[in-house]
């Protein structure tokens, strides 16, 4: 039964419908091709058969004026004994209509060129057959006709047996396509079986499953690939928002038991002082700028945001940062330098970039601690866009500098500092939307966090 259902799908398939129509063009394309052959040859040969006839009409006059009428019919006897089948037959009538000399039927006898039916004994023995002729006649002196013809014999049967050939062939291509198309319909439908069992299991729950590829041809694996680069996407989404959510659950549950406790102390208290409720409101708005930060990690992981993309000119941006946070950092007690090379070009979104650099900006600020000098830096190096911004710091351990770009996470040293653990998280989410690497180098002193861009774009 399965058999029986590949078979038919196979000829309800693409492929044997395009094989079917490329078919019917063989097919038609072999009948015009008989049709045009056809026509040549037979041009050809009227040619051929007419300019002999008329050779052998002049070779006989010539004859005649040398030798006279007995020089005629022994030339035409001469010529008609040079094999069984001779090429041409004859009729020589006289001033009174008499045959003098050939065999030609008396219906042949006509000046000029004409057609006249003869029977004659088949090849083998096997009966009689008709044929055709082309004649020729033309007037001598003394009264004389002479009629030279020629059969068709040779011609037709060329004909007949090109128009077989033609046939068979046109026939044979025709069928060769069928069965070629019907082949690889059956190729085609249990390739792509294939693929709908896996779009089968991704219903089901599957998000690790991908579309194998067809393998037919490189469009249809450029159609795989974007499918699964489209399900990763959608898998790298849904990762993302499992994460935040888990995030939520677990990381908000703290500033919300203390916002709680907060407010039932303003409940049991005759007098609500204002400090209270600023604090409350505080807490609000750190936990509304919290659940902010999560979804815009969640976002940018899910891969939102790149239909944004354009040319970016990262030193121009870094430049307008630097100029905005320096006066930042000197009311902090510290020296904010930048060492920006020019007309450093990167493919991005300029807003989400402009707030991976001023987290780090403002990390440094809040971690460095006073008297310490910031540096931004924009370069090439090795044919990629390079930004890093460091400080000296007290930096952070090497065990601890992977952990750091995890969400809520916050080295002992900083948990008295305000913040929630998302800048950094973020930086990490931004950078990865860009496919640029991030990293902590080793430094003999302080911290650096350096973006390196994959791919920098030719400057035009």
């Amino acid at each position: 039964m399965a058999g029986d259902t590949a078979r038919s799908g196979a000829t309800r398939s693409a492929a044997f419908r395009f094989a079917l129509l490329l078919a019917a063009v063989f097919a038609i394309g072999s009948a015009a091709l008989l049709v045009i052959v056809q026509q040549q040859i037979g041009r050809y040969a009227v040619e051929a058969t007419n300019g002999g006839i008329g050779a052998e009409m002049t070779v006989l006059k010539g004859e005649y004026l040398q030798l006279g009428r007995s020089g005629l019919t022994d030339a035409m006897a001469r010529h008609a004994g040079v094999r069984p089948e001779a090429p041409y037959r004859y009729l020589l009538l006289g001033a009174d209509g008499r045959r003098l000399f050939g065999d030609l039927p008396m219906s042949a006898a006509r000046k000029g060129w004409g057609m006249v039916e003869v029977t004659e004994p088949a090849p083998g023995g096997r009966g009689l057959r008709k044929e055709s002729m082309t004649t020729l006649g033309a007037p001598l002196s003394d009264g004389l006709t002479l009629i030279v013809a020629s059969d068709n014999y040779d011609v037709q049967m060329l004909r007949r047996r090109l128009g077989r050939f033609t046939f068979l062939s046109g026939l044979g291509i025709t069928l060769f396509a069928l069965l070629g198309g019907y082949l690889t319909g059956r190729l085609f439908l249990r390739r792509l079986a294939r693929v709908n069992r896996a779009v089968d299991r991704i219903i089901e729950g599957d998000r690790a499953e991908r579309l194998p590829m067809i393998g037919l041809a490189p469009e249809f694996d450029e159609l795989t690939h974007n499918l699964n680069r489209m399900l990763e996407r959608n898998a790298a989404a849904m990762e993302a928002l499992r994460q935040v959510s888990t995030d939520i659950a677990h990381d908000l549950r703290t500033p919300l038991s203390r916002l709680h406790q907060r407010l039932e102390q303003m409940q049991d208290s005759p007098a609500v002082e204002p400090a209270m409720i600023d604090d409350a409101l505080a807490q609000t708005s750190g936990i509304l700028a919290t659940f902010q930060a999560l979804l815009r990690i969640g976002s940018l992981e899910g891969g939102v945001g790149r239909r944004r993309f354009a040319q970016v000119d990262l030193s121009e941006l870094m430049d307008r940062i630097h100029q905005a946070y320096a006066p930042v950092a000197e009311d902090a007690g510290q020296t904010f330098h930048a060492d920006h090379a020019p007309g450093v070009m990167v493919e991005g979104d300029s807003e989400l970039l402009a707030q991976l650099f001023t987290n780090l900006i403002e990390n440094a600020i809040v971690h460095a601690g006073a008297g310490s000098i910031i540096r931004s830096r924009v370069a090439i190096v090795d044919g990629r866009a390079v930004a890093a911004i460091s400080d000296n710091g007290a930096g952070i351990p090497a065990e601890e500098r992977e952990n750091v770009f995890r969400r809520f996470y916050r080295l002992d040293a900083s948990r008295h500092t305000p913040g929630s653990g998302l800048g950094l998280a973020l930086v990490s989410a931004i950078a990865g939307l860009h496919g640029a690497d991030h990293a902590i180098p080793d430094t003999d002193i302080g911290l650096t966090v350096r973006i390196a861009f994959r791919k920098t774009p030719t400057e035009s």
